[in-house]
């Protein structure tokens, strides 16, 4: 005689606790803005294109010796291919400044504040994808693919100046060639990640949203970029001068970045000879004492290059979290 046993149970597992449940948000957001990402592998792949083919022709069209004429051949309606090479690191390297813009923006409006405004986030939201999950989702992707497109970009820029770095307006300390040298630009793209998303969260408004982020991101830029070298203490060359014709007897160790060059009176009171001697300018700022008894030179060595990139990466990155902390009470109150 047979006995009937009741089948098996098992718990039902939560949807969004199941595996590969954490990767259903971030598949939609690929697939979502797949063309965006096509877009941006496209930039990369030129710019590597372009860079190898012009460091290229600066090898196999070296500088003409000699002075050159108008008859002179020309590389492009350049003097030399090396010529074009610098000119596009130089304008590349700038052009690296306007990354976080870019990033933040996306973020801001096409990532979170298109699909609140649509109303899209609470068809995500009732498929058992926590509101919590959604973003965290968002700003994982985001600050991956931005992390991983700085440094590629990087990278390229390395390729294309790897013997032109100490050159004109391609010095370490320059707009540009700073950032893009250092994990600060890395940096500042996960800030705007950040910023983006609070924004998107905050304003809810796709245009909006991106201009606020780019108004925030770039403030942040031109602060700091202000302000970065204020950041380490320079070093500090004296010697004695007694009139404004003074030429400073010792020099900068080699491939370091001046700050100030000036003279002092007996108190130590800083001032421009230029600007005080013999008559003093309008709108300078001269001392009482204007008799010139030294002078003074203060420059940053190139080992400060790294101090002021890891003290900036930091500030960089505690703004980061909390704005990410930002966007996490914000989404409470808005989901409830």
């Amino acid at each position: 005689m047979s006995t009937l046993t009741a089948p098996e149970t098992r718990p039902e597992t939560p949807e969004a606790t199941r595996p590969g449940a954490a990767r259903g948000p971030l598949r939609v957001l690929l697939r979502i803005h797949r063309t965006a990402l096509w877009w941006a592998l496209g930039v990369v792949a030129l710019a590597t294109t372009v860079t190898a083919f012009l460091r290229w022709a600066a090898w196999a069209y070296p500088e003409e010796p000699g002075n050159c004429d108008p008859q002179c051949d020309t590389f492009l309606g350049f003097a030399d291919a090396q010529t074009l090479l610098t000119e596009y690191v130089k304008n590349g390297s700038l052009l690296l400044l306007l990354l976080p813009l870019v990033v933040g923006a996306f973020v801001a409006g096409p990532v979170v504040a298109r699909e609140l405004e649509t109303g899209l986030h609470r068809l995500v939201w009732t498929q058992s994808v926590p509101p919590a999950r959604w973003l965290a989702a968002k700003l994982g992707a985001a600050a991956a693919l931005a992390a991983g497109g700085a440094l590629a970009l990087m990278g390229v820029l390395r390729l294309g100046a790897w013997n032109l770095f100490g050159t004109w307006n391609l010095n370490w300390p320059d707009r540009g060639v700073y950032e893009a040298t250092g994990p600060a630009l890395v940096a500042y793209c996960l800030l705007a990640v950040a910023v983006g998303a609070l924004a998107g969260l905050l304003v809810r408004r796709t245009v909006a949203a991106m201009a606020a982020t780019g108004a925030v991101v770039g403030a942040v830029l031109v602060t700091l970029g202000s302000v970065r070298w204020d950041l380490v203490p320079v070093r500090t060359m004296t010697g004695v001068a007694s009139t404004a014709d003074f030429t400073p007897p010792a020099h900068m160790p080699v491939n370091s970045f001046m700050t100030d060059l000036g003279v002092h009176n007996a108190a130590g009171e800083r001032f421009r000879a230029r600007e005080c001697v013999p008559e003093r300018l309008p709108g300078a700022s001269c001392p009482t004492d204007v008799k010139i008894t030294g002078w003074y030179l203060d420059y940053h060595p190139h080992e400060h290059f790294w101090y002021v990139q890891l003290i900036e990466t930091g500030i960089l990155l505690a703004l980061t979290a909390l704005a990410v902390y930002a966007a996490h009470r914000v989404l409470r109150r808005l989901h409830g």
